[in-house]
């Protein structure tokens, strides 16, 4: 395992990272076997960095992770985070020191090294947007926001370093949040369904969601940069694009809606060249995300020991040829293939 730096911190974390969202499953729907299991794997690996959140399972993979750390006694960077909700937008910052004592007890823990918001960041609060509340720059910046509260935990011993998440962000508010220099380490949507976040937009690319180059920025600042979903739900993956369905562990909304899992996996599709080149697709997902500098963790999502076996294997890997990055820029310019507006509306992207 090879591991980077989290500049702004001091943290030294290993290059694959441990998820444990309902995507995968395995942390929130596995026996208790399972689980163990996988984390003495990433642990014999080299895995240091583990990530969870309340709202992973509504708060049962905080759980077993606590659960875990205790039966094989280990303590990794750990990472959760907080979901501000509609009705708590007239007192946030109550609000996260509310949420992180919850997660303590879940975890079992005195402190987290990280807390992060997991409201995408937005120009004005929009409590419109399916699923998510979009958090507005004054309710993280302001008085009694999201930062003061953040700045209360800290100040309480009960994190070291804040963060936010970014999954249908809006990059101008990501990057003003950055310029602040208030926050250590951000979950980036970065992968190569959507690869924004670290290149430009390729010509012909129709995506909703524009990262702007975020990762580039975040390392100019000396921001760690952990990515999210880089199999993109699990459908840059052989056994997904081949037609075969879901793990019965995962979960998460590409489960719930059959059309958005099936309009990614045609939109996959149009990534399978690259196992043809002495690499599996998810291998091929994997070394693309770990190819940038600015990629401090790749946070991978498991339902199995495989799939463990597989991310942590990427870590040290070259990078993709100049031959397939030439490939990936015509796949791009394409749109993907046939990709309607229909489908990129479906899967969010």
């Amino acid at each position: 395992m090879q591991y980077r730096d989290v500049a702004s911190t001091g943290m030294r974390v290993s290059e694959i990272g441990f998820g444990s969202g309902d995507n995968a499953g395995l942390m929130v729907k596995g026996t208790f076997k399972q689980q163990v299991e996988a984390v003495e794997k990433a642990l014999g690996s080299g895995v240091n960095y583990f990530d969870t959140s309340p709202d992973y399972g509504k708060g049962v993979a905080e759980i077993n992770i606590g659960k875990v750390m205790r039966e094989i006694g280990f303590r990794p960077y750990l990472t959760t985070k907080v979901e501000i909700m509609p009705d708590e937008l007239d007192h946030i910052a109550d609000a996260v020191v509310d949420s992180v004592d919850e997660s303590l007890t879940r975890l079992g823990v005195d402190f987290v090294d990280v807390v992060q918001i997991h409201n995408p960041p937005s120009a004005q609060t929009d409590t419109t947007v399916p699923g998510w509340l979009h958090l507005g720059l004054d309710a993280y910046l302001g008085p009694d926001g999201a930062l003061e509260g953040l700045e209360r935990v800290r100040r309480a011993g009960k994190a070291r370093y804040f963060g936010f998440a970014n999954e249908d962000a809006d990059a101008e508010a990501v990057r003003a949040l950055l310029e602040t220099r208030e926050f250590h380490l951000i979950n980036v949507w970065y992968d190569l369904l959507n690869p924004t976040a670290g290149m430009d937009k390729p010509d012909g690319l129709d995506i909703q969601h524009d990262y702007g180059r975020l990762i580039d920025r975040a390392s100019e600042l000396g921001v760690g940069v952990a990515v999210i979903r880089p199999l993109g739900g699990g459908v840059l993956t052989e056994h997904a694009v081949a037609g075969g369905g879901r793990h019965e562990l995962a979960g998460g909304g590409l489960t719930r809606n059959v059309d958005a899992y099936q309009a990614m996996v045609q939109r996959a599709r149009t990534f399978a060249f690259l196992s043809q080149r002495g690499q599996k697709l998810s291998e091929a997902a994997y070394r693309f995300i770990l190819q940038h500098p600015g990629v401090t963790t790749v946070l991978g999502g498991f339902s199995e020991l495989s799939h463990l076996e597989e991310a942590v294997g990427c870590s040290g890997a070259e990078s993709l040829s100049d031959e397939d990055m030439a490939y990936l820029q015509m796949v791009w310019r394409s749109n993907c293939g046939r990709w309607t507006a229909k489908e990129q509306f479906i899967s969010g992207l």
